[in-house]
């Protein structure tokens, strides 16, 4: 009886301690799945941010134009080709896409000059675009032309082409708006602003220490 007893009692310790470690077990196996879940989860998380980081990235690199080298233009008058305007004066924009960029139409593409007015005591704007002819300041200063000066057949600027543009800086009564003005003048510094919708924007100080015709001011 005694021994059955003894041998009653071992078993039931057994049976317990064997309970205990399938609890503790079934534990760990649930603690392990949360887990797993959450780095899982926490992976994917990390994997789309990178993702969309990467796609904003080559967006904004990839759709910006690179300014290579601007000078003082015309500053008599830059649309001699157009009769009913005159005294207009420009800046000359030498320029290409930056690496990896898709091809851009230059619609797309806005360029502001930001200078102090006549009088010296506020800012004020000039602003237009890549394509339109240079009648109509709000649209844009001159056409975008190959860098030999040649005009160009379409209004698309591709990849790995250099281009060249007339930025009116000054516009007379005949141009919208009329009479804006960010003439070159000597010891000012004009910042130009260039953006493409959908992609980058270009800053660059415009330094003027000299007002002649093909002088740097980048």
């Amino acid at each position: 009886m005694r021994r059955e007893s003894i041998r009653m009692n071992e078993n039931e310790v057994s049976g317990s301690i064997g309970i205990g470690a399938m609890i503790v077990f079934i534990a760990l196996i649930l603690v392990a799945a949360v887990a797993s879940a959450v780095i899982i989860q926490t992976g994917e998380k990390l994997q789309q941010n990178a993702q969309q980081t990467g796609d904003d990235t080559r967006e904004e690199i990839g759709g910006k134009v690179s300014i290579i080298t601007v000078w003082v233009g015309d500053q008599s008058d830059c649309d001699a080709d157009v009769a009913a305007q005159d005294n207009d004066k420009c800046i000359t924009l030498v320029f290409e896409l930056a690496a990896g960029s898709e091809p851009v139409d230059e619609t797309n593409v806005i360029w502001t000059i930001i200078c102090t007015d006549n009088a010296g005591t506020g800012m004020t704007t000039i602003y237009g675009d890549f394509a339109t002819v240079d009648d109509d300041i709000e649209s844009a200063g001159s056409d975008t032309r190959d860098v030999d000066g040649s005009a160009k057949a379409d209004t698309t600027l591709s990849p790995g082409e250099v281009y060249m543009i007339d930025l009116k800086t000054e516009t007379d009564g005949g141009d919208t708006p009329a009479n804006a003005e960010c003439a070159p003048v000597i010891g000012e510094e004009h910042t130009l602003i260039i953006s493409v919708e959908g992609g980058g924007t270009t800053y660059e100080t415009l330094t003027y220490n000299s007002v002649t015709e093909g002088d740097s001011v980048v």
